[in-house]
């Protein structure tokens, strides 16, 4: 198992390969982040490390947040997330990861909250078609019928219907790193990743199942 790395969403652009083709980018700074906690077998039953990212006020945290990233000498971070590994012995309290753990041209997967939209009808949440727009129609964007009267008498879970659009956790599978810059830790990512210019992602090599 690889661990992976926390980062920023900084926004879209685009770059040309040797061929002159744009490429449409994602940039991300990623990193660095600090290993806060290491889990062995022998004291968690499996390997892992802990590791956080964004650096806030000590006062935004709370005191046993506090106490545990005095342990590794880490800073106030705001965002913990741990991977699990073969062997924690390759990681010391402390330790930094930056946008090197990657590669170019290495397959990623990309984790993030995707931008929330509020309030959706039929149409824009589930992209069922509208309803006559002729003289006299009155079911223009209406759901239409969302269950049978007597039998069942209900409306079984998960019927599509309108509500609260976007703001949920997104992965997007086999992305592929474009560039890298290790000096000032940005990852160019091919495509488009989840959540607006600010939002917190989380960059792990993919898993790549079957063939």
């Amino acid at each position: 198992m690889s661990v992976g790395i926390l980062g920023t969403k900084l926004g879209m652009t685009q770059i040309f390969d040797e061929a002159g083709v744009a490429i449409p980018v994602t940039v991300i700074q990623a990193g660095p982040c600090t290993v806060t906690q290491v889990k062995t077998k022998q004291t968690d039953g499996y390997c892992a490390i802990q590791v956080g990212y964004g650096v806030v006020k000590p006062k935004v945290l709370n005191r046993p947040l506090l106490g545990h990233l005095a342990k590794s000498s880490a800073p106030a971070l705001r965002h913990l997330n741990e991977y699990r590994t073969d062997a924690s012995g390759d990681y010391a309290l402390g330790q930094e990861l930056k946008a090197d753990i990657f590669s170019a041209g290495q397959i990623v997967d990309v984790i993030g909250t995707s931008i929330g939209r509020g309030f959706a009808g039929n149409q824009k949440r589930n992209h069922f078609g509208r309803g006559p727009m002729s003289h006299g129609s009155k079911n223009h964007r209406a759901p239409g019928s969302i269950g049978a009267g007597t039998t069942p008498g209900r409306v079984y879970p998960g019927k599509r219907m309108a509500g609260r659009l976007g703001g949920t956790r997104v992965t997007i599978r086999k992305l592929t790193i474009v560039r890298l810059d290790a000096d000032r830790n940005l990852i160019l990512i091919k495509g488009a990743i989840p959540g607006k210019p600010g939002a917190l992602v989380n960059i792990v090599p993919t898993n790549k199942v079957g063939r």
